[in-house]
């Protein structure tokens, strides 16, 4: 099934309350990520169009996903998945879509081997497909009845299952991943009807339906169909967060990564880890990070939205957001870079030094115990232990530019804005506010006067 011809509906209306949180049960994270932005990343390899559902805590998701805003379908009231399905009904009818693709959103697992057989089925000619798994002790999700032929006849939800009416118990469960033909559903869609225990209108009612009608339906019969599964729990978010986990460095591993302690390596479903970089466990790649090949992260390190470029290396217990260090730089340990932080090629930021929105220059060096905010450093620079560049006057921020090969002596104070000019130096324990001209010596502080003094008595 063509992608431009896929709309997409995720239901995310739901509050989730085995979670035992006030967030909505969608933005729960698993490896930085949330269940509705790991289901979105699926929908949209799958679908021309994703539409998302939302309900409880609505405006903390549209928040959170500003990138799913123009899809957003409020479902006021929430009763039932076939209520959110008519709910977004209108808006895949606009979106031109002849197949609907049905996910919920706390399934950040679905991979899009599993959207694409659904497709397949649906080009096979399949009015309405849904994927199945068989579980040892099938809980709350509904049960798949089969027929005599062993096609699909419908999906009773657990709290309506009996075993006298529908059958023995197989195990067979719905995972809620549907796949739909527009025009066909249609004339079915709007006939569901909240005649069960819950009061509720349910999408798998469609199924039972569509066969009533002689539509073509297709269950799609998965063994272990574990990650299909929606998470209900803390628990099923734990073990769901490591069944990822492990996915993931399994294929680093097969990829040519080269990792260290790998039960203890953390890299998110986004992150970009070339073959040829190494990793020490425990550390953390989340996010859109990156990292190069002859890259090294050591251990205790935490990347999110980090660029680490080839030959650059983090070292322990360093911590990167949106900060990018190039060819053959360096940090750490202990070396926090905030967001706008870049090291420029050969730089090195030693331990203790925090940058934020500064710019290291290619070859420079702020060894330890510095914090460079709202900074651009020159090419070959140095930075002395203890520099503070006082970019913030209690109103607004303002920015510290250091010239190439400048020597700003320990314990100075850059007192922004100022410039310090190309080699030229500070002399240590300075407080600078003024403009230091090129090959320039700057000194700022007191005259140091010695004073007799005999001392106190025992």
């Amino acid at each position: 099934m063509p992608r431009e011809h896929t709309a997409a509906v995720i239901l995310a209306a739901g509050k989730g309350t085995r979670m035992h949180s006030d967030r909505p049960k969608v933005l729960q994270t698993l490896l930085g990520e949330t269940m509705l932005g790991c289901v979105a990343r699926a929908a949209a390899g799958a679908a021309a169009h994703v539409i998302t559902v939302v309900g409880f805590g609505a405006d903390e998701v549209a928040r959170s996903h500003p990138e799913l805003k123009d899809g957003f379908v409020l479902q006021a009231e929430q009763k039932g998945t076939g209520h959110a399905l008519q709910v977004a009904w209108e808006a895949v009818r606009a979106s031109g879509a002849t197949h609907c693709l049905v996910l919920n959103g706390d399934t950040p697992l679905v991979g899009p081997d599993a959207l694409q057989e659904l497709l397949d089925s649906a080009a096979d000619g399949a009015d309405l497909a849904f994927l199945t798994a068989v579980l040892p002790e099938a809980g709350a999700f509904g049960r798949v009845i089969r027929g005599a032929d062993g096609r699909a006849a419908g999906i009773v939800e657990a709290k309506d299952f009996d075993p006298a009416r529908h059958g023995a118990d197989t195990g067979e469960v719905n995972t809620g991943l549907f796949c739909l033909s527009v025009n066909a559903i249609e004339n079915i869609l709007f006939s569901l009807t909240s005649a069960n225990r819950a009061g509720e209108y349910y999408i798998t009612d469609l199924v039972g339906l569509a066969a009533a009608e002689g539509m073509k339906v297709e269950a799609l019969r998965r063994e272990d169909g574990a990650d299909l599964l929606g998470i209900n729990s803390p628990a099923e978010l734990a073990a769901a967060e490591e069944r990822l986990r492990a996915r993931i460095v399994a294929d680093l591993l097969a990829s040519g990564v080269i990792l260290h302690h790998p039960q203890l390596v953390v890299a998110g479903p986004r992150a970009v880890i070339e073959p040829g970089a190494e990793l020490f466990g425990p550390c953390r790649v989340l996010g859109a990070s990156r990292v190069a090949c002859g890259a090294r992260v050591c251990a205790f390190s935490c990347l999110t939205d980090s660029v680490v470029g080839a030959g650059a290396t983090v070292r322990e217990s360093s911590h990167l957001t949106e900060a990018r260090l190039q060819a053959g730089s360096d940090c750490g340990p202990f070396a926090r870079l905030r967001p706008g932080a870049e090291l420029k090629e050969r730089a090195h930021v030693g331990n203790f030094v925090e940058m934020k929105k500064a710019v290291l220059g290619e070859g420079a060096k702020a060894g330890h115990l510095t914090y460079l905010g709202d900074t651009e450093v020159g090419p070959g620079a140095n930075i002395g232990a203890g520099t503070i560049t006082c970019n913030y006057d209690g109103q607004n921020k303002h920015k510290t530019a250091i010239g190439a090969r400048a020597f700003i002596g320990s314990n100075t104070a850059l007192v922004a804005p100022v410039r310090v000019g190309d080699e030229a130096v500070i002399g240590a324990g300075s407080v600078i506010t003024k403009d230091v001209p090129e090959a320039h010596l700057g000194v700022g502080r007191a005259r140091q006067a010695n004073i007799p003094w005999r001392g106190r008595k025992p």
